[in-house]
């Protein structure tokens, strides 16, 4: 009783000296709060005939019913491979790519160009997916594309991109990266300006070069970080980037086999059937598997990595 009587005139304590900062997260913290915990009583309907006259404790219960949707359609295999196969292209290459941003910009010594680097790579992190589907439009248009421009001044024929299934995994991987890696950047820029540069002045005495000193210094320091990032995008894998999909793609039937997820099959699914509880039975689905995944990857982590592990 007494050391939980310290510990909370302790948490008091510190919220009068740091008032402002516990201020500052108090929006978060309310935004989590009820868009996270307090929707948990509604995972119920997943088992559930749902009625909104009823509410959720008085609606029919049907067990696994619900479930039975989405696992007995023909399409549950191969929106359910679409989805790990793109978050996990998304994942790889976005990785790569922030590392590589993030270790170049941290080897330039004109700060002013660094600053200037790191603003035109954020901007795209800030562009709505809608107007990026209008610059892909007029990258990729069958009459006035620039691709099909370019490919006609080489004599070769337009393509219709947007009846080609098979490129849009590349597409929308580079659109993803494109988007994001400037943003990922940042956080390991932050972990490298972390880095005590005395490391980086013992390896100089030892004779090391600078590209030495990235593989020996600075990315072994960075992978924490790195696995961290990792783990957390993992848990999210069973979760497609719906804005992103829906506003490249929107309804275009033909390149569903390649790029329709999960969650553009349960809109379509909800926008036509209109029944909340088979949604709420594939979102439930989504979360357990994404719960196994972070829990196994990070058993396995701290198994051969201790120090990237989240706990």
């Amino acid at each position: 009783m007494e050391k939980k009587r310290r510990l909370a005139f302790g948490l008091f304590g510190d919220i009068r000296r740091n008032g402002t900062s516990y201020l500052l997260i108090l929006p978060a913290m309310a935004y989590t709060f009820i868009f996270g915990y307090m929707t948990y009583p509604y995972m119920i309907i997943a088992f559930q005939r749902f009625n909104y006259t009823k509410g959720i404790f008085n609606s029919e219960w049907v067990g696994f019913q619900n479930f039975e949707f989405f696992f007995r359609s023909y399409k549950a295999v191969s929106v359910t491979f679409n989805t790990l196969f793109l978050n996990l292209l998304f994942i790889i290459f976005g990785t790569l790519t922030a590392l590589a941003i993030a270790l170049l910009l941290n080897e330039l010594r004109k700060k002013l160009f660094v600053k200037l680097s790191q603003s035109v790579m954020l901007f795209p992190h800030f562009i709505s997916w809608i107007v990026v589907s209008y610059v892909l439009y007029a990258f990729f248009s069958m009459d006035m594309g620039i691709i099909n421009q370019a490919l006609n001044a080489l004599g070769i024929a337009s393509i219709n991109w947007y009846t080609e299934p098979e490129v849009w995994p590349a597409i929308l991987t580079a659109m993803n990266v494109w988007k994001g890696a400037g943003m990922s950047a940042v956080i390991y820029l932050a972990t490298i300006t972390g880095i005590d540069e005395t490391l980086y002045e013992a390896a100089e005495i030892d004779g090391a070069n600078r590209w030495q000193m990235c593989l020996r210094v600075t990315l072994p320091l960075m992978m924490p970080t790195v696995i961290i990032l990792t783990l957390l995008s993992i848990g999210k894998i069973m979760y497609g980037d719906f804005g992103m999909i829906y506003a490249l793609v929107g309804d275009n039937g033909t390149l569903y086999s390649t790029t329709d997820i999960i969650d553009t099959y349960v809109f379509r699914s909800l926008r036509q059937i209109g029944d909340p509880s088979e949604a709420m039975a594939v979102g439930l689905f989504q979360s357990v598997i994404g719960f196994i995944l972070v829990f196994g990857t990070n058993a396995i982590t701290r198994r051969f990595f201790r120090d990237g592990a989240l706990y």
